[in-house]
């Protein structure tokens, strides 16, 4: 599975209160909270993302709260992928719950800039900054991750296993 999209590059310790902030936190409508989505750290994100657009971050992407509520966002506004130096483990966990790819690759982090377009191949890991014309892998994701992600989230992918 390949996704190829315009990055929107943000720096370290982005936590999830600036990827939702908590004032929207009384719903759990995806469209409204992708609506907020970034809006503390990026207030034109909602006006400039298109669907298949890519998030690239340094260190500690998703740290802060547990909240569901952050991936779902950032999936819900048609980002395709978060590539991350790291990310807190919890956001890794909730955004694979969802079904959100995300990918470590600290050399793509730091590379790649705002606006450059990238393609990201699930399969294999390699990470393609199209613009610089340069490579990265990432870890490949293993099938049982994959299965989740094509189902669009756990639960998905368990109902179908059903």
């Amino acid at each position: 599975m390949k996704v190829c999209g315009t990055v929107h590059k943000y720096g370290d310790n982005v936590d999830t209160d600036v990827i939702i902030p908590a004032r929207y936190l009384n719903t759990s409508d995806h469209k409204e909270l992708a609506a907020h989505c970034m809006e503390d750290i990026d207030i034109d994100f909602r006006n400039n993302v298109k669907e298949g657009d890519i998030i690239v971050a340094e260190q500690n992407f998703g740290c802060g709260s547990s909240r569901e509520h952050a991936p779902i966002a950032i999936k819900a506004s048609g980002v395709s992928c978060v590539i991350a130096s790291t990310f807190a483990r919890i956001f890794y966990r909730n955004a694979l719950n969802i079904g959100l790819p995300i990918l470590e690759c600290d050399e793509a982090a730091k590379s790649i800039e705002k606006g450059d377009e990238v393609e990201v191949d699930f399969d294999t890991g390699i990470i393609t900054d199209k613009t610089k014309g340069m490579t990265f892998k990432a870890q490949p994701f293993p099938d049982f991750i994959l299965d989740i992600i094509n189902a669009g989230g756990l639960l998905n992918s368990l109902k179908q296993k059903m």
